[in-house]
C-alpha cells in the first residue's frame, strides 16, 4: 500500500465493502474507500473476489427442496444441535 492510500486502512475498507458494492455507501466513504482500493493490491484483490461472490450469489436461482431431503436435513440438525449442547454442558 503506498502513502497516499494511508487515511483509510484495510480492516476499514473491509467493514465498508457491503454498502460499497451494493451502493448504499455515502458518496464521501465511497470515494475514500475507492481512493484506498487504487493504491492498494490486497484490497484490489478482496473487492474483485468479494463482487465476483456476490454476483454468482445473485444469479442463483431459489430452489424448492425436495420433502425427504428437508425432512432428512432438519432431523441431521437437530442431532447436531443435541451434540453440541451435550459438548458444552455434559452434566
Amino acid at each position: 500500500m503506498d502513502e497516499s492510500s494511508q487515511d483509510i486502512g484495510c480492516p476499514e475498507c473491509m467493514d465498508l465493502l457491503a454498502d460499497y458494492v451494493d451502493g448504499s455507501l455515502p458518496k464521501d466513504k465511497a470515494e475514500l474507500l475507492e481512493w484506498h482500493i487504487e493504491g492498494c493490491a490486497p484490497c484490489v484483490a478482496f473487492v474483485n473476489t468479494y463482487k465476483g461472490t456476490v454476483d454468482a450469489a445473485r444469479r442463483l436461482r431459489e430452489a424448492t427442496m425436495p420433502p425427504e431431503l428437508r425432512r432428512k436435513l432438519i432431523e441431521f440438525l437437530k442431532r447436531s444441535d443435541l451434540r453440541s449442547d451435550l459438548r458444552r454442558d455434559p452434566r
